[in-house]
C-alpha cells in the first residue's frame, strides 16, 4: 500500500536541514530529530516545558525566538516538501 502522510519521506529545507540533515525523511522522523536537537541543546524553557527557545539554527526554521510545541509542527511543515 501507499505510505501514509507520516511515513512519506519529505525533503527538508536548507534551514531545517541544518538541524535534521539534508536527506529526505518521514515527518515523524523529522519531528523526533528536532526534539533530539532541542533536548541535546537544552532549548526547552525551564519555566514552561511546552515552550521551545530557538537558537540560531531553529530561529531560521521557526522565524522567531520561541514557539510552543504545538506551533512547532506547523513551522516544520513549511520546511518540508
Amino acid at each position: 500500500g501507499k505510505a501514509n502522510a507520516l511515513q512519506q519521506p519529505l525533503k527538508p529545507s536548507e534551514e531545517l536541514g541544518a538541524v535534521v540533515g539534508t536527506e529526505p525523511l518521514p515527518r515523524g522522523e523529522v519531528v523526533s530529530k528536532v526534539w533530539d536537537y532541542i533536548k541535546a541543546n537544552n532549548l526547552q524553557n525551564p519555566e514552561d516545558r511546552r515552550e521551545i527557545l530557538a537558537d540560531d539554527k531553529l530561529r531560521k526554521v521557526f522565524g522567531k525566538d520561541k514557539v510552543t510545541m504545538f506551533e512547532m509542527n506547523k513551522h516544520l511543515a513549511q520546511h518540508l516538501s
